[in-house]
């Protein structure tokens, strides 16, 4: 596994981690709400760097999309 999967698969597990524990849900529950989220989408894809973000703004930008239906980025 090259180093960029290797990051992106410790940031899928620290977000997964953080949304049961947010919403009170199973491992397995969190892990496919976020698979099936825009937010894996676009982390999985190392063009966009999006896997070189923290988790915890990783998880910022899933949460925004469970509100607001869709990514939302703050502009710089």
């Amino acid at each position: 596994m090259n180093e960029k999967k290797q990051l992106i698969e410790y940031v899928i597990q620290d977000i997964v981690e953080m949304l049961s524990k947010d919403q009170h849900i199973e491992y397995d529950d969190a892990m496919n709400l976020f698979y099936e989220s825009e937010v894996f989408d676009k982390l999985q894809d190392v063009e966009t760097g999006l896997y070189r973000e923290s988790s915890a703004y990783i998880y910022d930008l899933y949460k925004d999309e469970l509100n607001f239906g869709r990514m939302v980025q703050a502009e710089i």
